[in-house]
């Protein structure tokens, strides 16, 4: 057996691809994990996951709960279309039914010494009859209150840690969080902790997330991780490192087709770099980047279109009247065209959705439009820039040319973008309207470029039924990019002609 097997069969699935991703295979066995969260954060669904991964190995698992019924559970169960094997006991503790009896109630010699005492035999019988491999206990806020204070807590749960491994269990914790008083006395004695939590953005669904505290011996990834609660248990997205990947590839200009685009581009995007077109509503940021779409497919690769802001009927309808039918690209299985819902989506959903899509189709060519409707789905403006980092990392480092669109406020004059990424894009294409002769005309410029030498003229484009068509430098006027530029020419200066 090799190193890693060896160390692949000291881990216990935790029943959820991403959660094992990021705790590197697991839970390591015969350890106790505390997962905590409030409730409706999916603590139960994920106990039933963590049951169900040992189940399809053989492995007994034992549910022990203390504040569900087992009908609640099976319920849960049923509700992701599970069936719960005979591999999987659920062992339902009940208080005795002379607690419940207010007569026997007796208020001198009833005490929590006697209910905790005979809670924790119960749990010691029913783990001794079953010979689990897995355990839940679900939740220790019922133990805590027993306890009365965090000393016998603290005391009561080494117990049960020093039981359990000497029986060879592997245990997950549950804890709903529903003490006044917030105890840590379980993190320092679980072998790992995981937190679940839930947030309500002012507007859409709710939004969760979870973290690794502590994860003991063991690396782990750290930070806060998006996931969802979905059909089927937890689906969760691990954060994505882009340092952790890296392909060999052959950078080289990938023209758009259109002569005056890849002139003024200095040939074209780079393979494996990013660009971002910047520019007002209407000035044909979309349209661009279709140009470079169909370049690609003609190239014999395959593009993605993931679409914010735009209604896909609409976007098609629009885009066939400039020559281009996206409706057939996708048909033929060269185009993949998403609609994505920022209300309803995550950031880690989204870019776990750009990496599956990549990988699955081999994407050469990825335009995200546009950035404003990303912000919609994070607008911590902070944090989205970190995201669109690490992802715009990965898509260069697999070799993937990304293009990324942002709607600037205005039409004319100083205009401004709701975030600024311009830093981290390797090419930045800025498109204006401005007024000459009477009529609003669109130029382009590129402002930057990393990846080798472009031109420093502002070019005139038109948009029609052939797409794009770019002129020569406007060599001749002053002030373009303020929108109000100064004619300093004669009237042929303007190559697209008096009648465009």
């Amino acid at each position: 057996m090799t190193e890693d097997q060896s160390t692949q069969s000291n881990l216990a699935s935790t029943g959820i691809e991403g959660l094992d991703d990021i705790m590197r295979g697991g839970y390591a066995r015969r350890r106790i994990y505390l997962v905590e969260g409030t409730p409706g954060t999916g603590k139960t669904t994920s106990a039933l996951q963590f049951l169900m991964a040992g189940a399809q190995r053989g492995e007994k698992g034992l549910y022990i709960t203390l504040s569900e019924t087992r009908e609640e559970l099976l319920e849960t169960a049923r509700s992701h279309g599970w069936s719960l094997d005979d591999n999987i006991e659920i062992f339902e503790l009940a208080p005795p039914e002379n607690l419940l009896d207010e007569q026997q109630q007796q208020s001198l010699l009833y005490s929590s010494d006697l209910e905790l005492g005979e809670t924790t035999r119960i749990i010691f019988k029913a783990i001794q009859e079953a010979q689990p491999a897995r355990v839940v206990i679900d939740s220790l806020s019922e133990i805590r209150l027993l306890a009365g204070g965090s000393l016998r807590y603290r005391r009561q749960i080494l117990a049960l840690k020093h039981y359990f491994a000497k029986h060879n269990t592997t245990v997950v914790m549950l804890d709903d969080m529903t003490s006044e008083v917030l105890d840590k006395t379980v993190h320092s004695v679980a072998h790992a902790v995981v937190r679940l939590e839930e947030l309500a953005p002012v507007y859409g669904k709710e939004r969760r997330r979870l973290r690794v505290i502590k994860y003991r011996g063991q690396a782990f990834r750290g930070g806060y991780h998006d996931f969802m609660l979905a059909h089927g248990g937890l689906v969760v997205f691990p954060r994505l490192v882009a340092a952790e990947h890296r392909i060999e590839f052959v950078r080289k200009p990938l023209p758009s087709g259109v002569d005056g685009l890849d002139t003024l581009l200095g040939g074209g995007i780079e393979r494996g770099s990013s660009a971002l077109i910047l520019g007002p509503a209407g000035a044909g940021k979309s349209l661009m980047t279709l140009e470079f779409i169909a370049s690609a497919i003609r190239r014999g690769e395959k593009a993605a279109l993931f679409v914010f802001d735009e209604e896909l009927n609409l976007l098609f309808d629009r885009a066939k009247g400039l020559g281009f039918d996206l409706a057939a690209l996708r048909a033929s299985g060269d185009l993949l065209v998403e609609q994505v819902d920022a209300a309803e989506l995550t950031p880690g959903e989204f870019t776990h959705r750009v990496r599956a899509c990549m990988k699955s189709r081999d994407l050469k060519t990825i335009v995200i439009d546009s950035l404003n409707g990303y912000q919609a789905a994070m607008p911590e403006e902070q944090f989205l820039v970190l995201h669109m980092h690490e992802l715009l990392q990965f898509l260069n480092r697999s070799g993937v040319t990304t293009f990324l669109t942002i709607a600037q406020h205005g039409l004319v004059g100083d205009m401004q973008a709701p975030v600024d990424i311009t830093y981290l894009a390797d090419t930045v294409i800025l498109l204006r309207y401005f007024e000459a002769n009477g009529r609003v005309r669109r130029a382009m410029s590129v402002i930057k470029k990393r990846t080798g030498a472009h031109e420093d003229t502002i070019r005139e484009y038109q948009i029609g039924e052939r797409g794009l068509t770019v002129g020569t430098p406007l060599s001749e006027f002053q002030g373009v990019l303020r929108g109000v530029p100064t004619y300093t020419g004669a009237d042929t200066a303007l190559l697209m002609g008096q009648g465009a």
